[in-house]
């Protein structure tokens, strides 16, 4: 004992008791952390995620039959193990969110951007509708643009950061394939694309340094260089010529100069 009456001990217990409770009360009437989802979306949740933050928006087309294929794989352990993606859009524009925006989704395999190699844990995966050979649906490209305009904003995420799956994965993946209109999204101002008119490189120009310079990883240049052509030209090809060139010292202008 601490030599205090047995009362007032009582009543200073009681007094603690009540602030704990207090305390407790409030703790629990707390508002949790607001999930980070787009107003554009529904709602549609998969278990199949980590925590992390973004940096960057990585494209893909889903491979399947019709979009609810899509929505079982993404939200269920299938054969080729557990995937995700932040959001999938429809052939006819609707938009599903599967993963919190401040979640880590698993779309983005083994890949390697600008230096990055958890790519998983800095971007947001968006699946598309599509079988990987029919043309993307006119609905859904603009969901897209009305999405990545969400996104960048409330992300804080560059709207020049928007790249494919088959950018990220030379020769492992080649999604969204070269039918996506990746011209439409520039004019909306998103991905990286060269000005026009295209303006010669200047002699001894070093088009696989470029390569490099946009992000992709050119460990082994022929594969680079047939994502390049699938994102840049719509085209499956292993071989730069002076279109390329012209195009690459165009996007390297763009990223070497000076941030506003």
């Amino acid at each position: 004992m601490d030599g205090r009456p047995a009362r007032t001990v009582h009543v200073v217990r009681i007094a603690a008791a009540a602030a704990v409770l207090a305390l407790l009360a409030a703790c629990a009437s707390a508002p949790a952390v607001a999930p980070q989802r787009s107003a554009l979306a529904h709602w549609s949740p998969s278990p199949n995620f980590n925590a992390r933050k973004a940096q960057l928006i990585v494209l893909h087309h889903t491979s399947t039959a019709n979009a609810a294929e899509a929505l079982r794989i993404l939200k269920s352990r299938n054969s080729e193990g557990q995937v995700s993606a932040h959001y999938l859009v429809e052939a006819d524009g609707r938009i599903d969110q599967l993963v919190d925006d401040g979640a880590r989704a698993w779309h983005a395999g083994a890949s390697r951007w600008a230096g990055m190699t958890d790519i998983n844990s800095s971007s947001i995966g968006i699946e598309i509708d599509n079988d990987g050979v029919s043309p993307f649906t006119q609905p859904q490209i603009q969901a897209l643009v009305n999405l990545l305009a969400d996104l960048t904003s409330r992300l804080g995420i560059p709207r020049e950061a928007v790249v494919g799956h088959g950018d990220i994965a030379p020769g492992r993946k080649n999604d969204p394939s070269a039918l996506f209109p990746w011209s439409t999204l520039a004019r909306y101002g998103f991905g990286l694309w060269p000005d026009q008119p295209l303006i010669p490189a200047p002699p001894g120009f070093d088009s696989l340094a470029a390569i490099r310079m946009v992000g992709y990883d050119v460990s082994n240049p022929r594969t680079a260089i047939v994502a390049f052509h699938r994102h840049y030209r719509g085209m499956e090809s292993e071989t730069l010529d002076g279109t390329d060139a012209s195009i690459l010292y165009s996007l390297q202008r763009k990223l070497m100069a000076p941030r506003s």
